[in-house]
C-alpha cells in the first residue's frame, strides 16, 4: 500500500498493484518527463511531471466512476463494480506511460511512425509490467488495461472507456487544474465537484451505446470546463515562445536524424534529462537555442482563427519561403485545436423529462466558439525583417 499527497486531489491511496506499478520503471520514468514539455522555459513554475498527472488522473477515475454508479447502480452488478473501479484507475495510471521526452513537443518523431499511445501498449505488454499484474492483479491482466485504453469495450460498457479517454475524461479534468496551478495562471480553473456531481451515463440516441453525458444542471459546469480548456490553449499550450522552442527541438532531432525509440527497453532510457544532455553536447544551432533559451524571434503570425481556405492560402506560401532561405532557417508552427469540441462524439445533455440534446445545441456559448488555427513564423534575427515584410505583403486577411 502507498499513500501519496497531491496538491490538487489531496491524499491518493493505492492498492498493492497500483503501488507496484507506481514503483515500476515505466511510471518512475515519468518523474523526468515534464507535463508541459518545454513550457517550463516560459512559465518558471511549470516544473510538474507526467508522474503527478497520472496519479491525479487515477484518483479522479475512481471518483468519476463512483459518481456515475451512484446515479445508475444498475449499470454494473455488485460483483462487477470493484473490478471496474480498479480497471479504470489502472488505465488512468498508465495512460501516459508512453510519452516521449518533453511530452507532446516532438510527438511525431517516433521510430516507425508510432505515437505515445502505441508505446503505452508496448510497455503494458512488457515482462516487467505483466509480472506485476500476475502477482497483484487478482484477476486483472495487463491486457485488460490495454483493451480499455484502446476503447475495446462493448457498447453497454462504453462509459468505462470514456472515463479515461472521451469527451469528458479524467485526463482533461486533471491537466487543466494541474497545469493552471503550476503555471501560476487561473485560466484552467473550473468547478470539478459540480461537474462530477452532474455527470450521468446516457444512451447515445443514434447508436444506443452507453456513454458519459451530463444532467441539465451540469451544462454550465461543462461550459466552465470548455472555457478553461480554450484559454489554456490560447494562453499556455500555444504560447508564442513555447511553440518556438518546440520547433527548435524538432529541427535539432531531424538534423541529427534522431527519433524516439520504438523498442520499449531503449525507450525507457530516454527522458527529458538525457535529451537535454544530448542537446548540450551538440553544436547544432537549434539545440543551443533550447539549451540557452535563445530561440528564433517571431517574424510573422496570422490571426488566431483562420478559416480553412485562409490556412491553405498561407500553407501555399511556405515552400517558396523555405527554398529561398534554406533548411532550418525558417521555423513554422501551426497551433490548431477545437477546444470547444471535447471529442469525436457529442456530449449528450439529459433533461428532466428524459429527452436528450447535444451539448452544442444546449449551450449557446459553446455553439458560438470557433476553432483555433494560427500560424507563426520564426527566423534567424538577420532575416527576420525581410521575411516579415514579404509575408505581410503576400498574406492579407
Amino acid at each position: 500500500m502507498l499513500t501519496l499527497r497531491d496538491p490538487i486531489h489531496g491524499f491518493i491511496e493505492t492498492d498493492a498493484l497500483e503501488a507496484a506499478l507506481v514503483d515500476s520503471r515505466p511510471l518512475q520514468r515519468l518523474r523526468f518527463i515534464h507535463q508541459l514539455g518545454l513550457t517550463f522555459l516560459v512559465y518558471p513554475g511549470a516544473e510538474h511531471s507526467r508522474f503527478s498527472h497520472v496519479l491525479g488522473a487515477m484518483s479522479l477515475a475512481g471518483r468519476m466512476l463512483d459518481a456515475l454508479l451512484a446515479k445508475s447502480p444498475e449499470l454494473l452488478a455488485p460483483h462487477e463494480r470493484r473490478r471496474a473501479r480498479r480497471l479504470v484507475r489502472l488505465a488512468a495510471l498508465f495512460h501516459d506511460a508512453g510519452h516521449a521526452p518533453f511530452s507532446h513537443s516532438a510527438e511525431e518523431l517516433f521510430e516507425g511512425g508510432i505515437d505515445h499511445e502505441a508505446m503505452t501498449a508496448r510497455l503494458l505488454a512488457s515482462d516487467e509490467i505483466s509480472t506485476l499484474f500476475e502477482r497483484h492483479g487478482d484477476g486483472i491482466a495487463a491486457a485488460d488495461v490495454a483493451a480499455l485504453l484502446a476503447g475495446k469495450v462493448p457498447p453497454e460498457r462504453r462509459f468505462l472507456a470514456q472515463v479515461i479517454s472521451g469527451e469528458l475524461d479524467v485526463d482533461k479534468m486533471d491537466y487543466l487544474l494541474r497545469d493552471s496551478l503550476y503555471c501560476g495562471v487561473r485560466y484552467g480553473v473550473y468547478d470539478l465537484d459540480r461537474l462530477l456531481d452532474t455527470l450521468a451515463v446516457v444512451p447515445d440516441p443514434e447508436t444506443g451505446a452507453l456513454g458519459v453525458g451530463v444532467d441539465e444542471g451540469g451544462v454550465h459546469a461543462i461550459e466552465a470546463l470548455v472555457l478553461a480548456r480554450y484559454y489554456m490553449f490560447t494562453q499556455v499550450y500555444f504560447n508564442v515562445t513555447g511553440k518556438a522552442l518546440e520547433q527548435h527541438l524538432s529541427e535539432w532531432m531531424r538534423a541529427e536524424e534522431r527519433q524516439w525509440p520504438a523498442d520499449p527497453e531503449h525507450f525507457l532510457r530516454q527522458d527529458d534529462l538525457s535529451t537535454l544532455e544530448a542537446m548540450r553536447a551538440s553544436d547544432n544551432q537549434h539545440a543551443q537555442a533550447v539549451v540557452h533559451r535563445r530561440h528564433f524571434p517571431l517574424a510573422f503570425e496570422t490571426r488566431e482563427h483562420l478559416s480553412e481556405s485562409e490556412g491553405l492560402a498561407f500553407e501555399a506560401l511556405l515552400p517558396e519561403l523555405r527554398a529561398h532561405y534554406g533548411q532550418g532557417e525558417i521555423l513554422v508552427a501551426r497551433s490548431a485545436k477545437d477546444p470547444h469540441r471535447l471529442g469525436g462524439s457529442p456530449v449528450w445533455v439529459r433533461y428532466g423529462d428524459g429527452h436528450l440534446e447535444s451539448m452544442e445545441n444546449a449551450s449557446h456559448f459553446i455553439r458560438h466558439l470557433t476553432r483555433i488555427d494560427r500560424y507563426r513564423v520564426y527566423t534567424r534575427p538577420a532575416i527576420r525583417d525581410a521575411v516579415a515584410a514579404g509575408l505581410r505583403a503576400r498574406f492579407v486577411v
